[in-house]
């Protein structure tokens, strides 16, 4: 069956079972990387990507369940020429390890800041509390949330696509 699906701001359409969970169709059929496959069970927040600006578990959603909504990848935030204000943060504080969990972690922060433009560090756990990080660079990923607020208060392009 053939769907259509809004990915960072462009219209695709894929032949896929519409059954099929989107992060399966984000990977194998469009070819966006960044969001991962961790449990397939929306336990460890590695695939989550936004859905009109809601952070979202990409690994347990359907495509179907998705119709017309805007799906933002990590890939649609920013370019490596001109980053959006959380990669910049996270690059600028080297907030990764491994990296694994990192577009993931990224994601639920974009849909934080969008809400919330100044979080507090409880609000940005809160967030945060369905990614799993084992590398143990929590507190400098804490950091570029932190980081990122700033950069958006001060001006930096904001996210273009999302939300």
């Amino acid at each position: 069956m053939t769907v259509k699906l809004k990915v960072n701001g462009a219209v695709h359409e894929v032949d896929a079972d519409p059954a099929t969970p989107l992060l399966y169709v984000l990977r194998e059929d469009l070819e966006l990387n960044a969001a991962k496959y961790g449990c397939g069970l929306g336990q460890c927040g590695s695939c989550m990507v936004l859905v009109d600006g809601e952070a979202t578990l990409s690994c347990v959603v359907p495509i179907l369940a998705l119709g017309e909504r805007e799906i933002t990848t990590l890939e649609g935030l920013g370019t490596v020429e001109d980053p959006a204000p959380i990669q910049s943060a996270f690059i600028e504080l080297q907030a990764a390890q491994c990296g694994y969990c990192i577009p993931g972690m990224m994601m639920s922060a974009q849909a934080l800041l969008q809400r919330n433009a100044s979080p507090s560090d409880q609000e940005i756990r809160d967030a945060l509390r369905t990614n799993l990080c084992r590398c143990g660079t929590h507190m400098r990923i804490l950091a570029a949330i932190r980081r990122a607020s700033e950069m958006m208060s001060a001006g930096a392009p904001s996210n273009r696509r999302a939300g």
